[in-house]
């Protein structure tokens, strides 16, 4: 029978929301015991360049840690990796790890992420199929791309694009299968997505638009895919890149309330009393998106872990900060900040044939977004505006010699 142990604060999962929380705890004092609980072996690493420099190089890949080793230990932070939080209860705090332990807590934080969805055609298990979300996934893919020719990735979503890029910068045969019209189309403009399709075809990316996977074929491994429309795609390599779902079983399992990723209020307190949910798992009220949402980038992971632990601290924040996100394609750098979803105009910034332009979205005369490709000033003073909600007159807006910043 395992034996019980007594934390202060419990975090489960050890991605940037969960070691983002750990540090920030202790950057503030907190001065309590705090066990960071990781179902992977590995420290605690950066992800962003899993879809994209840990696929490159001829060398070893050796990931990016958010923290040394001896962080943990200085700061007397108890890691236990490669181990599960198999249950919580709400009720008398207690929760159970896989290693037989039982954990009585003060705190619990749900900092599980997401999980990558899987393809749901005939074939999908074939060996040769592979999804992105992971250091492990990494190996597995960067290990198959320098054994293969032919890669098609189903999804033109961030990871799938990058994905796609990094393999075109290996040599390989790239085709990508989309379900929708264009590329990005759940994130960015008509304008964003055709510049970055172009970008992918002058790289010699090959697209499928309005089409969907019918079944992948094979014997022991993957040899094609098959559209909805009949065209057979050979493939020796298939990347399912079809978003991530909220991982909120072990809320659900608790009874918390979940609806889309674990509910919470702008100070990331669940239904339950003392669960916190921080990072991609946490469903929020946002400022910017007239109501609930959940956002998927290291920004909220770093923001939402920051007023967590100010309401472990009792400090009485909440959370107001502008969403941003960031994407690395070939030479292109493309940073977003707001939330477009509503804008009823757009203006963009810049000569589009030149490889770094902005377009700005707007919703009643304000600025509510912005896409900025290699124009990272641009993007910094967005954020700016968006956050202070200025009006700006479009006419201004339209002369790309004039910097935003002169508008803040």
């Amino acid at each position: 029978m395992g034996r019980s142990i007594k934390q202060d604060v419990l975090i489960v999962g050890a991605g940037h929301s969960g070691a983002a929380l750990a540090a920030c705890l202790r950057g503030k004092g907190f001065q309590g015991s705090i066990m960071l609980v990781g179902d992977e072996p590995h420290l605690p690493y950066e992800r962003p360049p899993l879809s994209k420099a840990a696929l490159l190089g001829a060398d070893a890949y050796e990931p990016i840690l958010l923290r040394s080793a001896d962080f943990w230990n200085q700061e007397r932070i108890e890691l236990a990796l490669g181990c599960v939080v198999e249950s919580i209860e709400p009720d008398s705090r207690t929760a159970r790890l896989s290693d037989g332990r039982s954990v009585s807590y003060s705190w619990c934080v749900l900092a599980t992420g997401g999980r990558a969805r899987a393809l749901e055609c005939e074939g999908a298990d074939l060996a040769g199929v592979h999804r992105l979300r992971n250091l492990d996934d990494t190996m597995r893919l960067r290990a198959a791309l320098r054994q293969c020719e032919k890669l098609v990735v189903i999804g033109a979503g961030y990871i799938g694009l990058e994905v796609a890029a990094s393999a075109r910068s290996l040599g390989m045969q790239v085709d990508v299968v989309e379900t929708r019209d264009r590329v990005l189309s759940r994130v960015t403009s008509r304008v964003v997505s055709g510049f970055i399709e172009a970008r992918h075809r002058a790289h010699g990316v090959r697209f499928h638009l309005t089409r969907a996977a019918a079944s992948i074929e094979g014997g022991e491994r993957v040899s094609a895919v098959v559209l909805d429309d009949g065209t057979r795609l050979a493939a020796d390599l298939v990347l399912a890149g079809v978003g991530i779902d909220a991982e909120t079983s072990l809320a659900e399992a608790a009874g918390i309330a979940c609806h889309g990723g674990v509910l919470v209020d702008s100070a990331f307190r669940s239904s339950a009393p003392g669960v916190l949910a921080v990072g991609d798992c946490a469903r929020h009220p946002n400022d910017f998106a007239d109501g609930l949402w959940r956002l998927e980038s290291v920004q909220h992971a770093q923001d939402s872990a920051a007023i967590a632990a100010s309401t472990i601290l009792g400090l009485g924040s909440s959370y107001h900060d502008v969403p941003a996100f960031w994407s690395e394609q070939y030479d292109l750098r493309l940073q977003s900040a707001g939330i477009a979803r509503d804008a009823d105009d757009l203006v963009v910034r810049g000569d589009t044939g030149e490889g770094s332009f902005s377009v700005v979205y707007m919703r009643e005369g304000r600025i509510i977004a912005i896409d900025a490709i290699n124009a990272p000033r641009e993007f910094m003073a967005a954020r700016r505006l968006i956050a202070e909600r200025v009006n700006i007159d479009r006419a201004s807006l339209t002369d790309a010699g004039v910097s935003l910043r002169a508008f803040a």
